[in-house]
């Protein structure tokens, strides 16, 4: 009778734990490429697929944004048609006129610097949005600010002059999203406030350092940061060291590693 009793209890106990356990949802992760981090994918009206190194598709409730498209139409051949176009540069990793041209391209307003407009043939003229540094722009509901992208080391000055090229912040339902561009640590990028999802480069000997890209980070503190742009020539950016350098310093910000370069194994 001693054993029967002990038996029914512990059937009762599983039976608690099992309920526990059966309501607790399991989380939708992401699995880095190359540093082994498993990121948790939040729900979000923002939706953010990586193409290729400076390449990006936002869905944003609905509005389909292509950020640097480049890599010909077939890079993008399982995207939607895009709304909105944001180029950020001249150089060929941030604007491709082949792309631009084979993309359906019908219902999209493009967003570009003067320098990229110089070498975009008349066809596309009544699409463009041109943008300076500190212009601000409204389309589809989203709020698009051109922010300065430009070196400071004195060997790399000539890659990236200030006002030539945008880095862009994207707001909606106060949300605001930001993408570097090819730059340094600059005053405009360590002034940004609020930002909730930032896009940072760090490759030499065009744009930055780990180093620099992470204390940049520290002072501005976006909520989540995104390593991105990291192939440099001829290393790639230790994009882990980055996060350790983060969260050495603020373990609140939130370091997300996406697979920005799926053709290579790092």
């Amino acid at each position: 009778m001693r054993y029967s009793n002990c038996f029914i209890t512990l059937v009762v106990l599983m039976g608690i734990v099992s309920i526990g356990c059966k309501d607790k949802p399991k989380p939708n992760i992401v699995k880095d490429k190359g540093v082994g981090h498993v990121a948790e994918k939040k729900a979000s009206g923002l939706n953010v697929t990586p193409i290729e190194h400076a390449s990006a598709v936002l869905d944003w409730d609905g509005t389909i944004i292509y950020i640097d498209p480049v890599g010909g139409k077939e890079a993008f051949a399982n995207m939607k048609a895009p709304d909105l176009i944001l180029i950020t540069d001249i150089h060929g990793d941030h604007f491709s006129l082949e792309t631009l041209q084979a993309l359906n391209t019908q219902k999209a307003k493009i967003l570009v610097p003067q320098a990229v407009a110089d070498k975009i043939p008349a066809e596309f003229t009544p699409q463009l949005d041109i943008l300076y540094n500190g212009d601000l722009k409204e389309r589809f509901g989203i709020n698009i600010e051109a922010i300065a992208m430009y070196n400071l080391r004195e060997e790399a000055k000539d890659f990236h002059i200030k006002g030539r090229g945008n880095g862009y912040l994207l707001s909606k339902n106060n949300e605001r999203v930001y993408f570097s561009g090819d730059t340094e640590d600059i005053p405009e990028m360590r002034d940004l406030e609020n930002i909730d999802k930032a896009f940072v480069c760090m490759n030499l000997p065009y744009t930055m350092t780990v180093e620099s890209a992470a204390d940049a980070v520290l002072e501005f503190k976006p909520k989540q940061v995104y390593p991105y742009h990291y192939r440099g020539k001829p290393d790639v950016a230790d994009v882990a060291k980055f996060k350790t350098l983060v969260h050495a310093k603020d373990s609140e910000i939130e370091v997300i590693q996406l697979d920005w370069y799926p053709k290579e194994d790092y």
